[in-house]
């Protein structure tokens, strides 16, 4: 009667080892693609041409990385299983869009990389449950705006970078719950203007870079609060000089020249002059500027009112607008070489499996017929 054990045990073993090869291996010691650490509980994935998160990433990984791969998105579940992670680093992926409730497992998070991607738009509330978020890099991606209170939930964040993107304008109170922040990355976005008391709650900020932007004022009182500053950049933008609004800004730098770094250096858009050296003979202009928000002239809309239709011309739709309107997008691209390989060889070892798990089952069956 031993033999048929020694099947059934044989069966088992072999079943377990299909349903492992099924799933995917991760570390290198398991045949997969990721660097593990067990005594640090680190897992490299980097610059391994990944168009997804590999499967079985150890559960009490504490740092893991994906930058510098292939990622254009993620599961909404992707990370809901590593509720022990740290830092996390997808930079330098194709990421377009993030799933909302990707990080809602990643209570301990307290770094999170993500600059250098495609992100048009951040989900609200996509950072909700990051309560012990410490640094957030949000660089060099597509941003052209930003959701209300976005980072409402961040009250442990010091270090926010928001460089190189499109943003036109911030969010009213988007700070507002950085109490901690000392590190604030505004510079290389298209900002036009600041909304009134937006720093306002930044009193521990000593960083502050708001270069090359498209920003001709400040609200009046606009850095009252930031006691703690060390360094600001306000150059590359288009200062205008002409307007007493300025005053404000000019003062403020005579001010706290000689105590905060690149302070001098803001220049107004003609004549080259330094901001810090406007007079009020010279920013003697009471000027308004235009609001910046997105509605229709009223003109227009009574243009279009009165308008019949016999009025309104055809006007032709290029073939490619009309394949996104119909919701048509170009199929994925064809597997690259060592992807065909890595196929190749997961189902060579599938085959493996079920050729010895059927020799398993006919050995089982044939010492029952013989009992």
């Amino acid at each position: 009667m031993m033999g048929p054990v020694l099947a059934a045990c044989l069966l088992i073993i072999l079943s377990t080892a299909w349903i492992s090869q099924a799933n995917g291996a991760t570390c290198k010691k398991d045949g997969g693609v990721c660097t593990c650490n067990d005594q640090t509980k680190n897992v490299d994935c980097s610059s391994k041409g990944l168009t997804a998160i590999p499967s079985n990433i150890p559960v009490d990984t504490d740092r893991l990385v994906l930058n510098y791969n292939k990622l254009r998105e993620l599961e909404p579940k992707a990370f809901h299983n590593l509720k022990e992670l740290t830092y996390l680093n997808l930079d330098t992926n194709q990421l377009q869009t993030l799933p909302a409730g990707v990080f809602d497992e990643l209570k301990n998070l307290e770094t999170l990389w993500i600059q250098q991607n495609q992100l048009q738009a951040l989900p609200a509330g996509v950072f909700d449950q990051l309560v012990e978020l410490d640094e957030l890099y949000l660089s060099k991606n597509q941003l052209k705006s930003l959701p209300p209170r976005v980072f409402d939930s961040l009250t442990k964040l010091t270090y926010l970078s928001l460089g190189y993107n499109e943003l036109q304008r911030l969010p009213d109170g988007v700070f507002d719950k950085l109490t901690l922040l000392e590190k604030l990355y505004l510079y290389n976005n298209q900002l036009q203007s600041l909304p009134k008391g937006v720093f306002d709650k930044l009193t521990e900020l000593k960083t502050l870079e708001m270069r090359n932007n498209q920003l001709r004022r400040v609200p009046e009182g606009a850095f009252d609060y930031l006691s703690n500053l060390s360094l600001v950049s306000l150059n590359d933008n288009p200062w205008d000089c002409s307007c007493n609004d300025i005053l404000y800004l000019s003062k403020w730098i005579r001010e706290k020249k000689g105590t905060v770094s690149n302070i001098e250096a803001a220049g107004c858009e003609e004549g080259g002059k330094a901001v810090l050296e406007i007079t009020e003979e010279e920013a003697a202009e009471d000027c308004v500027y235009p609001n910046t928000t997105t509605a229709i002239p009223t003109t227009i809309i009574t243009t279009l009112a009165s308008s019949n239709d016999d009025d309104i011309p055809e006007l032709p739709v290029p073939q490619e607008n009309f394949q996104k309107f119909l919701g048509y997008q170009e199929p994925d691209h064809l597997p690259t070489q060592p992807q065909c390989l890595m196929s190749i060889s997961g189902y060579l070892g599938l085959m493996m499996s079920l050729v010895l798990t059927s020799a398993a089952i006919l050995y089982v069956i044939h010492f029952l017929k013989k009992a």
